[in-house]
C-alpha cells in the first residue's frame, strides 16, 4: 500500500469519532459502587482468586524492623507504659510513642534517622498531624504535630525539606517546638485526633465530646491557642465544672475513631459501643460542627437488600457478636450515593449513605449522581452489606467458587478480624481466626472483570457491572497495628492530578489539596484504565514485628513477568482469555511501546515478545465477518442476544489488536479529550475584563509525559508499518485500497464498536445510527474477503496512528505556548476569538478545522512574540522547534510566511530606502511561494506601509488563483452556488487592492484591518505627486494580470473612487468591453455596444432605456474614445447618452445636460470630418450625414428647452398673479377662477416636467406643446426649421403669423406686434412668401394701427410698421415695397381712403430708407451714416455715384405714388404732406441739389 506521512485531517477526524466513542463508553463502564454492589447480589462468584501459575498479585516488596531506639525504649518501659503507633502518609513517616516520647521515621525506606520528641513529662495519649494554616507560622513549618497528654495539648511544628538532589521532598524532617501553642486539657483525656485538609483540628475526649483546637498568631490578651467543646450543651458545661465526677452516674461512651470526608465536608465518629455519629462542617468545610445523625443499633439492622440471608462464608455461632473494626469514607470517585463503609470483625462490610434519596437509580458510571454533591447529609442509613471474604484462600478457593470441603459444621467459619484498613477499593484485613496463623487478607478489584462488558457473551448488563474482588493472603508475624497507602511521588502525583482532576471530578473543584491523595483516589478506578499513568500501588503495614511494604502487581506487570519468564504459550493464552483479546493486546502495546509506568526497565526481549503477541493472529485473532468464527462470539455488541429482531447482515469485526489500539489510545487521551485546553484563572469569561488571565488547563509536565507516551506508541506503530509486520505485511502489495476495497454497506447499527469502526471507511452514517439499530438494511451484497477485511483494519489503524501523531503535536504546541505565557500571547485576540479559544476542547484542537484555525492563530501570536518590534529572537529560533514538534500545525508554508513577516518587521524599522526595498522584495518572494497560507489583510497592510505596492497587488491575485484553481468563478457552466462562492472568495482577495487604493485616495475608513500599529511602520504623509504615482503603479500592475474578473473589480473600484483619469489612461485592452457591458442589472443580458459603434450605426437604438449606473460607464466610454481620438465613436456614445431614458428615475439627465451631450457630439462629429484619416468620399458623406443629424437634434432640443421655459414662465405668471402659494399658506379658500388658474398652472407644470424627462420629436413639440399652449413664435420657428413648404395648406403659415400678431397686439399693442415682427421675421428672412407673408402682415398691422388710431386706444407713429417690416426683411426694401404695391393696386382690399393714405405714408418711409441704404452701400457706410452725409452738402459728382437703375426705380415709384395720393378722396390738407414727400424724393434723385431736406 502507499502511505503518506502527512497527516490528513479527514482521517484524523474519523479516528477521533472512534476514539471519542470509546472514551465515552470507558467512562460509562465505570459503575457506581452502589450499582456494582447491587449487581453482585445476583452474582454467583463475588470473590475470585489469582491463578497460581501466574506471578502473584500481591507480594511483599520489602520489610524493615522497627527502629532500634524505639525497641530499646519500649523494652526499658517493661511493656507496661503507654504505647501508641500510626502512620502519617502526608510526610511519609511512621510514628510511635512510648510514654512521653514520640518517635518518627521513614516508613517507605530506612534511612537511619529516627528523631524523637519528649518535651513533656506526661504520657502521650493521642497524636495527630494537621496542615499548617497560612499566615500564622513561618513558611518552613508546613505541618503541625498535635500531642495530647492527660494534662495539656501541645502543638509542634514540622518542617520538611528535600535532600541534596532535590528529588525527594520528604528526605529530611525536623520538629520545631512552639511553647506558646500549648493549653491545658482541663482533665479531659483525648482518645483520637482527626484533621481536615484545611487544617482544622478535631479531638475526641474520653468524656464522649468532640473538641476543636483553635490557634492564631495571638496578640495582647488574646491567647494563641484555645480548645472549644463542640458537642456539649449549656447543662453539660455546668455539670462539668460544678458537679464532681464522683456524682456522675451516667455511663460515658467515648469516641474511639474519627475520620473526615474532605470531599463532602463530613466528620464521622465511632464510639466504643459501636455507635456512628455524623457531623457536617459546612459547605466549604470551615463552618461550625453540626450533628445530623447518630445510629446506635447498626449491627441489629437487617441488610435492606439481603434481608435475613447471609452468605455461607459469613455464618458464625450465635454467641459471637461482631463489632465494628474501622470506618472509612468513600470518595466521590467510588460512589456518589454511598458515603461510608464500616468493616466488621467477621469480615463483612456495611455501606452507609447520609442522603435520604433512594440511590443512584441505575445511572451508569455514577453520572446520574452529580447532584448529590450538593445535598446536605440528613441521616445515616445502611444501604447494603458485602459478605466477608472466604476462608482458605491459599488452598481451597478456586476461580469463582468457594470450596468448603473437609470442614465440619461445628467449625467456626467466620473471620476473626482484629484490624482493618480500607482505601480506594482495597480492603486489608488482619485475620487471626483458628486454626490458621495470623495473616493478611487483601481484597481488591478483580481487573479481569472490568473487561467483561465487551468481552463476554450473553452476560447481562447487571452481571457485567457486578463487583468482583480478588482475595489474596499474606502471612504476617505479629499483630497488624496500622496500614497506610504509599502515595506516588510528588512529581508523578502532580502529573496525575493535572490530567485527571477535571474529568474524574466531573467539573467540581475538589477540596483535597494534596496532589498525592488526589492521584491515590484514582486507584479506585481499577488498574486497567490507570496502569499507563499510575505506578504500582503500595501499602505499608505497621505490625508489632516491624514494617512491611506490600506491592500490588497490575495486569501489565503480570504480563511483563510472564514474558520475561518465557512462560508456556498456554499460560499466555489463558491471560488473553481471562482479560479479553482487546485488553491483553492493550497491555502488549504498552510494553512494546514502553509507555507503561513501571519501576523496572522493560527489556528489549520483553518489548519484542509483547509486539509479537500483539501481532499474533492466533492470540488476537483476525478481522472477519460477524459470526464467522469463535472469535467474533467473544466480541458481540453489548446486550447479548436480541430475540425477535431482524437478523442483520454480517458486519466486519476487527481483531483484538485493533481493539487494543483503540483502548490504549482512548485511555491515553481520556483525561484531555472533551476538556477545554484553556481556562480563566480564578474566574469566568468576561469580555470587558482587562486583567483576565487565560492559562493552559494542564501543566507542562503532565503534557510532556503524555506527549512522550503518545509519541512512543505512534513510533511503535510506524515502525511496524515500515517493517510490514502483522497485517501491514499482508496488504503491503495491494496498493492503496482505500478507494477500491472499502464498500459502503449502509447497515444500521447502534453506537457499537463495529459501526464506529466502519465510520473510518465511509460505510458509517450518522443518520442511520440515530435510529438506534431498530431496523436493518436487507440489501444483498457479497461478503468481504479476508484481504479486504485486513485492508480495512490496516486503514483504521493507520487513521488512529495519525490521530496519535496529531495529538502529540497538539500537546507539544500547548507546552510551547505555556512556556511563553499564554495570557501575554493572547493580548491581541479580540473577544470572539478569546471566547472561542476558551471553549476549544482538545478533541476540537486535534480533529476540527476550527481547532486548526485557532492553532494557526496561536502560532501567529507566538511568532509575533519573536518577530515583533520588541521581539526576543528570530523566526529560526522558534520555527525549528515548531517544525520538529508539530509539523501538521506549522507547515513549510507557515515557515516561509513567518520568514516573510520577519523581513517585513526589519524593513519597517530600516531607514535606508534601498535596504527597505530589498527586504520587502525578499518578503514578497517568500510569500509568492506560499500564497495560500498568507494572511493577506496583515501582510498587504505592511507592504502598503512600506510603499511596496507590487506585493499589495500580486499577492492577492496569486491567492485568488490558488483558492480557485479550477476557475469556477469564470466558468459559466459551473453550478451557480459554486460559482458564487468562488467569486466571493476571489473578491475577498481583490478587496485588499481596493483598500490600498482607498487609502491612497484618502477615503479609507477610520479603522482599517491589518496588523497593530507599529512605531516603525508608520507611513509618512504623501504629496499629491507621489500619491498619483502609487495609484498609477497599482493600476498598471493590476492591468498586467490576466485575471479578467479582477480587471472588472479594479475598474469598478477606480470609478467608485473617482479615479477615472487614471482608469482611462492606464486601462487595459478589455476596458472598452467592460465599459460597454458594465452597470447592467444582473438579470439583463450582457450585450455589446457594437451596434452603436459600428461603421453603420443603427440609430434606432437611440433613446433606449439606460440605467443611471450604466450611463456613468457610457460617459467614461465617450471620454475614452475622445482621449484615444476616436471621434466618431465618441459622437455615437454621446448621442446615446443625450437620448437615453432613465430606468430608475433617480438620476434623469436634465435638458441642459442633454444639450451638452449633443453639443459635444456635434463637436466630435466635426472633428471626425476634419480628421486626416477620414478622407474617403463615402466616409465623408456618412460623417456629413451624422453631423447634420446631430445638428438637427440639437436644434430640436433647443426648441424643447424654449417650450419648457415658456411653460414654466406662464405658470409662474399665473401663480404670481393669483398669489397661489400665499393663499395656500394662509389657509384661504380660492374662488372658482382661481381654481381654474390653479389647474391650468398645474397642467403647465406637468407638461414642463414631461419635457424634462426625455427628448421629444419636433412633431410632438409642435402638436402637443407649442400649439395647445399658443406658443406661436416657437411654432413659426419650428415651421421654418422644418422647411415647411405649405404646398397643401399654405394658409397655416399665414394663420400662425396672424395668431402671433394678434397675441402680440393683445399683450402690447402695435409696438409689441412690431417688436415680435422684427424678432421673428429676422430669423425667418430670407424666405419665400409662404414662409414670410409680407402682404398679409402689412395689411394686418396697418388695419390694426388705423383702427387703434381712429379709436384713440394707442398713439402710433407713421413709420413704426414700415420700419418693422424692413427689419423683418433685414433691411431689404424692395420686397416690402412690392407687398405694399400689391395691396395698393387692389382696391378691394383697401376700400377706406384713410387706410390707403396710411399705407402710402409707409411706402414713403420705405422708399426713403431704400434710397439711403443704396447710397450707404455705395459709400461703404451704414444707413445712419448715409443719412448724415445726405444731411450735408452733396455735389453732383457724389450723386452720380448712386446706381442709376435703382435711382430710376425709386424715382418712378415716387412719381406713381404722387399720383395715387392725388386720387384719394380726402382733403388736400391731409394728403399734402405725403404728396410733398414723394415729390421732394423724386426731385432729389433727378436734380443736383443736396439731400439736406431729408
Amino acid at each position: 500500500m502507499s502511505w503518506e506521512e502527512e497527516i490528513v485531517l479527514r482521517d484524523v477526524s474519523n479516528a477521533g469519532i472512534v476514539v471519542g466513542d470509546r472514551i465515552g463508553r470507558e467512562l460509562a463502564a465505570q459503575p457506581d459502587l452502589e450499582d456494582a454492589l447491587e449487581a453482585s447480589r445476583y452474582a454467583s462468584h463475588p470473590y475470585s482468586t489469582h491463578p497460581r501459575e501466574w506471578p502473584p498479585l500481591v507480594e511483599v516488596e520489602d520489610s524493615w524492623e522497627l527502629p532500634p531506639v524505639l525497641i530499646e525504649r519500649y523494652n526499658a518501659a517493661g511493656g507496661e507504659g503507654t504505647a501508641l503507633c500510626g502512620i502519617f502518609p502526608e510526610i511519609r513517616r511512621a510514628w510511635a510513642s512510648v510514654d512521653n516520647t514520640l518517635f518518627l521515621w521513614r516508613f517507605d525506606k530506612w534511612d537511619g534517622q529516627c528523631p524523637e520528641y519528649n518535651g513533656e513529662e506526661q504520657a502521650i495519649c493521642a497524636v495527630g498531624l494537621a496542615k499548617s494554616k497560612a499566615g500564622i507560622f513561618i513558611e518552613a513549618i508546613q505541618y503541625l504535630l498535635i500531642l495530647a497528654t492527660p494534662v495539656e495539648l501541645i502543638l509542634v511544628g514540622v518542617c520538611c525539606s528535600g535532600g541534596a538532589d532535590g528529588t525527594d521532598p520528604y528526605s529530611e524532617i525536623s520538629l520545631q517546638p512552639l511553647p506558646e501553642y500549648s493549653i491545658p486539657s482541663d482533665g479531659v483525656t483525648m482518645t483520637c485526633i482527626a484533621c481536615t485538609d484545611k487544617g482544622r483540628i478535631f479531638m475526641a475526649g474520653r468524656d464522649g465530646h468532640i473538641y476543636e483546637l483553635l490557634y492564631t498568631t495571638g496578640s495582647g490578651w488574646h491567647k494563641c491557642c484555645r480548645k472549644v467543646c463542640l458537642t456539649a450543651g449549656v447543662g453539660s458545661l455546668i455539670s462539668r465544672w460544678i458537679v464532681p465526677n464522683m456524682f456522675k452516674f451516667g455511663a460515658v461512651d467515648p469516641i474511639v475513631e474519627m475520620v473526615v470526608d474532605n470531599e463532602r465536608q463530613i466528620l464521622y465518629a465511632r464510639t466504643e459501643e459501636m455507635k456512628i455519629q455524623v457531623y457536617v462542617l459546612g459547605l466549604s468545610g470551615d463552618g461550625p460542627l453540626k450533628k445530623v445523625a447518630e445510629e446506635r443499633n447498626l449491627l441489629n439492622l437487617k441488610d435492606p437488600h439481603y434481608g435475613s440471608r447471609q452468605a455461607t462464608a459469613s455464618r458464625a455461632p450465635r454467641s459471637a457478636k461482631p463489632s465494628i473494626v474501622c470506618i472509612s469514607p468513600l470518595s466521590m470517585l467510588e460512589s456518589k450515593w454511598l458515603h461510608l463503609v464500616a468493616v466488621l470483625s467477621d469480615g463483612r462490610r456495611m455501606y452507609f449513605s447520609t442522603s435520604s434519596s433512594s440511590g443512584n437509580s441505575g445511572a451508569i458510571g455514577g453520572l446520574g449522581g452529580f447532584n448529590n454533591h450538593h445535598q446536605r447529609p440528613s441521616c445515616l442509613k445502611v444501604v447494603t452489606t458485602r459478605p466477608s471474604p472466604p476462608l482458605g484462600v491459599s488452598g481451597g478457593l478456586s476461580f469463582g467458587a468457594i470450596s468448603l470441603a473437609g470442614r465440619t459444621q461445628t467449625e467456626d467459619l467466620s473471620l476473626k478480624v482484629e484490624t482493618a484498613y480500607y482505601s480506594a477499593g482495597t480492603l486489608v484485613l488482619s485475620d487471626s481466626s483458628p486454626p490458621t496463623m495470623s495473616s493478611l487478607l487483601i481484597v481488591s478489584k478483580d481487573s479481569s472483570s472490568q473487561s467483561s462488558l465487551s468481552g463476554s457473551l450473553g452476560t447481562s448488563a447487571r452481571s457485567s457491572r457486578a463487583l468482583r474482588e480478588c482475595v489474596s493472603s499474606l502471612p504476617v508475624e505479629g499483630r497488624m497495628l496500622f496500614v497506610a497507602d504509599v502515595y506516588p511521588l510528588p512529581d508523578t502525583a502532580a502529573i496525575v492530578q493535572s490530567l485527571y482532576s477535571e474529568i474524574e471530578f466531573c467539573g467540581f473543584e475538589s477540596s483535597v489539596k494534596s496532589c498525592e491523595m488526589v492521584s491515590g483516589k484514582l486507584w479506585a478506578r481499577g488498574d486497567l484504565s490507570t496502569q499507563h499513568i499510575l505506578p504500582r500501588r503500595r501499602i505499608v503495614v505497621f505490625s508489632t514485628m516491624g514494617m512491611m511494604e506490600v506491592v500490588f502487581n497490575r495486569p501489565v506487570d503480570i504480563l511483563r513477568r510472564l514474558l520475561e519468564s518465557n512462560s508456556p504459550r498456554s499460560i499466555l493464552e489463558d491471560f488473553f482469555n481471562r482479560f479479553g483479546a482487546g485488553e491483553a493486546a492493550t497491555m502488549c502495546l504498552m510494553l512494546a511501546a514502553r509507555i507503561v509506568h513501571t519501576e523496572h526497565l522493560i527489556t528489549n526481549l520483553v518489548a519484542e515478545k509483547a509486539a509479537e503477541a500483539f501481532e499474533d493472529p492466533r492470540i488476537v485473532g483476525m478481522p472477519q465477518l460477524e459470526g464467522s468464527s469463535g472469535l467474533s462470539n467473544t466480541r458481540t455488541a453489548a446486550g447479548g442476544f436480541s430475540m425477535g429482531q431482524v437478523v442483520q447482515e454480517s458486519e466486519p469485526v476487527f481483531s483484538g489488536a485493533h481493539e487494543g489500539l483503540c483502548l490504549c489510545s482512548s485511555r491515553l487521551l481520556l483525561p484531555l479529550w472533551e476538556v477545554p485546553v484553556m481556562f480563566i484563572r480564578g474566574g469566568t469569561y468576561d469580555s470587558a475584563a482587562e486583567n483576565m488571565v487565560i492559562a493552559c488547563r494542564f501543566s507542562a509536565g503532565a503534557m510532556q509525559v503524555l506527549e512522550n507516551k503518545i509519541r512512543a506508541l505512534e513510533k511503535f506503530l510506524r515502525s511496524r508499518r515500515n517493517q510490514r509486520r502483522g497485517l501491514y505485511g499482508s496488504v503491503a502489495d495491494l496498493g492503496d485500497l482505500t478507494g477500491s476495497i472499502l464498500y459502503g454497506t449502509g447497515s444500521e447499527l447502534g453506537a457499537s464498536d463495529r459501526s464506529m469502526m466502519r465510520n473510518l471507511f465511509g460505510a458509517y452514517t450518522r443518520n442511520s445510527e440515530s435510529n438506534g439499530g431498530g431496523t436493518s438494511n436487507k440489501r444483498q451484497r457479497l461478503p468481504y474477503s479476508p484481504t479486504e477485511l485486513a485492508a480495512m483494519e490496516v486503514r483504521a489503524m493507520e487513521c488512529i496512528r495519525q490521530l496519535l501523531l496529531r495529538s502529540a503535536e497538539a500537546l507539544f504546541l500547548l507546552q510551547l505556548l505555556c512556556q511563553h505565557n499564554v495570557t501575554r500571547l493572547l493580548q491581541g485576540f479580540d473577544a470572539n476569538l478569546s471566547q472561542a479559544l476558551i471553549k476549544l476542547t482538545f478533541h476540537q484542537l486535534v480533529c476540527s478545522e476550527e481547532g486548526d484555525h485557532l492553532a494557526t492563530r496561536l502560532i501567529a501570536a507566538l511568532m509575533e512574540y519573536y518577530t515583533g518590534p520588541d521581539g526576543r529572537g528570530t523566526v529560526d529560533d522558534i520555527s525549528g522547534r515548531l517544525r520538529e514538534g508539530c509539523p501538521s500545525y506549522f507547515k513549510e508554508s507557515d515557515y516561509k510566511f513567518f520568514l516573510a513577516v520577519e523581513c517585513l518587521e526589519r524593513a519597517a524599522v530600516t531607514l535606508d530606502p534601498e535596504e527597505r526595498e530589498n527586504l520587502a522584495r525578499e518578503a514578497f518572494n517568500f510569500l509568492s511561494k506560499v500564497p495560500e497560507s498568507a494572511d493577506l489583510k496583515t501582510v498587504c497592510k505592511r507592504f502598503e506601509d512600506l510603499r511596496f505596492y507590487e506585493g499589495v497587488v500580486r499577492l492577492p491575485l496569486q491567492k485568488a488563483q490558488t483558492i480557485d484553481c479550477a476557475g469556477d468563478a469564470l466558468n459559466e457552466q459551473t453550478d451557480p452556488a459554486i460559482r458564487e462562492q468562488a467569486v466571493t472568495q476571489r473578491e475577498q482577495c481583490y478587496e485588499i487592492v481596493a483598500s490600498a487604493l482607498r487609502s491612497l485616495k484618502g477615503e479609507s475608513s477610520q479603522k482599517e484591518f491589518g496588523s497593530p500599529a507599529r512605531p516603525g511602520a508608520a507611513r509618512s504623509a504623501l504629496d499629491p505627486v507621489s500619491r498619483k504615482k502609487y495609484i498609477c503603479q497599482i493600476v498598471q500592475l493590476g492591468v498586467q494580470s490576466p485575471d479578467r474578473l479582477f480587471h472588472e473589480y479594479l475598474y469598478k473600484t477606480l470609478i467608485n473612487l473617482g479615479l477615472e483619469d487614471e482608469l482611462l489612461e492606464y486601462g487595459g485592452p478589455d476596458l472598452v468591453p467592460f465599459l460597454q457591458t458594465a452597470g447592467r442589472e444582473p438579470v439583463q443580458e450582457v450585450r455589446a455596444l457594437s451596434s452603436v459603434i459600428s461603421a453603420s450605426p443603427q440609430m434606432g437604438q437611440s433613446g433606449s432605456s439606460i440605467h443611471s449606473n450604466q450611463a456613468k460607464y457610457f460617459d467614461l466610454l465617450a471620454r475614452y474614445y475622445v482621449l484615444k481620438r476616436q471621434h466618431l465613436l465618441a459622437a455615437h456614445v454621446l448621442l446615446r447618452l443625450a437620448e437615453r431614458r432613465s430606468t430608475d428615475g433617480g438620476n434623469t439627465p436634465t435638458l441642459e445636460q442633454r444639450r451638452q451631450y449633443l453639443s459635444n457630439a456635434v463637436l466630435q462629429a466635426k472633428n471626425a470630418s476634419n480628421h486626416d484619416g477620414m478622407i474617403s468620399s463615402g466616409r465623408g458623406a456618412f460623417d456629413s450625414g451624422l453631423l447634420d443629424l446631430l445638428e438637427g437634434k440639437l436644434a430640436v432640443l433647443q426648441f424643447q428647452i424654449k417650450i419648457k421655459e415658456e411653460l414654466e414662465a406662464i405658470a409662474s405668471r399665473i401663480e404670481a398673479r393669483n398669489g397661489m402659494p400665499e393663499s395656500v399658506q394662509n389657509g384661504l379658500i380660492p374662488d372658482s377662477s382661481s381654481n381654474t388658474d390653479a389647474n391650468f398652472s398645474h397642467a403647465l407644470r406637468e407638461k414642463a416636467k414631461e419635457l424634462s424627462l426625455e427628448l421629444k420629436s419636433i412633431t410632438q413639440l409642435y402638436n402637443e406643446y407649442a400649439v395647445p399652449f399658443e406658443l406661436w413664435e416657437i411654432c413659426l420657428q419650428m415651421l421654418y426649421f422644418a422647411n415647411y413648404s405649405g404646398d397643401a395648406d399654405s394658409s397655416i403659415i399665414g394663420e400662425t403669423w396672424a395668431r402671433l400678431i394678434d397675441q402680440a397686439l393683445s399683450r402690447g399693442g402695435i409696438a409689441e406686434a412690431c417688436s415680435v415682427l422684427k424678432r421673428v421675421g429676422s430669423h425667418i428672412y430670407p424666405g419665400d412668401g409662404a414662409v414670410l407673408p409680407l402682404d398679409t402682415l402689412c395689411l394686418h398691422l396697418e388695419k390694426a394701427a388705423q383702427e387703434r388710431l381712429d379709436s384713440g386706444v394707442e398713439s402710433i407713429g407713421d413709420e413704426d410698421i414700415a420700419r418693422a417690416l424692413l427689419a423683418a426683411c433685414k433691411g431689404a426694401a424692395e420686397p416690402v415695397l412690392n407687398a405694399y404695391d400689391q395691396l395698393l393696386s387692389n382696391g378691394a382690399l383697401l376700400p377706406s381712403p384713410n387706410l390707403r393714405l396710411r399705407l402710402l405714408r409707409s411706402v414713403l418711409v420705405i422708399l426713403r430708407e431704400w434710397a439711403m441704404s443704396v447710397f450707404a452701400q455705395r459709400m461703404g457706410t451704414s444707413a445712419t451714416g448715409a443719412s448724415l452725409i445726405l444731411g450735408g452738402a452733396f455735389s453732383l459728382e457724389q450723386t452720380g455715384v448712386i446706381n442709376q437703375g435703382i435711382r430710376d426705380k425709386i424715382t418712378s415709384a415716387a412719381n406713381r405714388y404722387m399720383t395715387e395720393v392725388r386720387r384719394l378722396a380726402l382733403p388736400q390738407s391731409r394728403t399734402e404732406a405725403v404728396y410733398r414727400g414723394f415729390r421732394e424724393l423724386e426731385e432729389s434723385l433727378i436734380s443736383s441739389f443736396t439731400f439736406d431736406r431729408f
